[in-house]
């Protein structure tokens, strides 16, 4: 007989490869969706997409002069979103021990209205299984921001988050949503291109 814990770690395997499958659909489709990330749980869609980044600014009632930040499942995408990384933006990237997002200059191949108006991005390397899995899979960037209206505190796990952000995306992943837990938000690091760095949030 299975015992209790590995029948239950079965039973979140399946949860998070059918979740995979449908999240994948919507992104593909241009829909918008709701799912957890190496953070708290986030909002997404295609980052080249941008009447999907557009849906995303209404949902939250913010204005898209606001960038959102973009998650990749591995450095070596980097390149094809950025012009001129700095070498250490791939050794901060690798070598820190918690979430971290780095603010690049000059990105490209992103939609237009998620870009900051200096053509800045935020980008962060995913470890988490599932938003890592689907980034792997989508083969392209996945916005990322936090699942609550402008002007309203940000949700720390998913029983927190309002049914008008539920209410407003195309699919809400099961996965990981039994979860209580508070997880940091990521450090922010803004970098030159002379490879200058700027703490924004440690």
């Amino acid at each position: 007989m299975l015992s209790s814990y590995l029948a239950a770690s079965i039973i979140s395997i399946l949860i998070m490869h059918d979740d995979l499958k449908k999240a994948l659909e919507v992104l593909r489709n241009g829909g918008i969706l709701l799912y957890p990330t190496d953070t708290i749980w986030g909002i997404g869609c295609d980052a080249t997409n941008a009447e999907a980044v557009k849906r995303i600014y209404e949902l939250k009632q913010r204005a898209d002069s606001k960038s959102m930040l973009v998650l990749l499942d591995n450095t070596a995408k980097l390149a094809s979103y950025v012009n001129d990384i700095p070498e250490v933006a791939y050794d901060m990237a690798e070598l820190t021990n918690k979430p971290l997002t780095i603010i690049y200059d000059d990105a490209k191949n992103l939609a237009s209205n998620l870009i900051a108006e200096d053509g800045s991005i935020g980008i962060r390397i995913t470890e988490e299984d599932f938003s890592k899995e689907l980034c792997s899979r989508f083969k392209k960037p996945i916005v990322s921001t936090s699942a609550n209206v402008s002007g309203e505190p940000s949700p720390q796990n998913f029983s927190q988050i309002s049914d008008v952000i539920k209410d407003g995306v195309d699919f809400i992943v099961e996965y990981r949503q039994n979860e209580t837990s508070n997880p940091a938000p990521s450090s922010i690091v803004k970098l030159g291109k002379g490879g200058e760095i700027k703490i924004i949030r440690e």
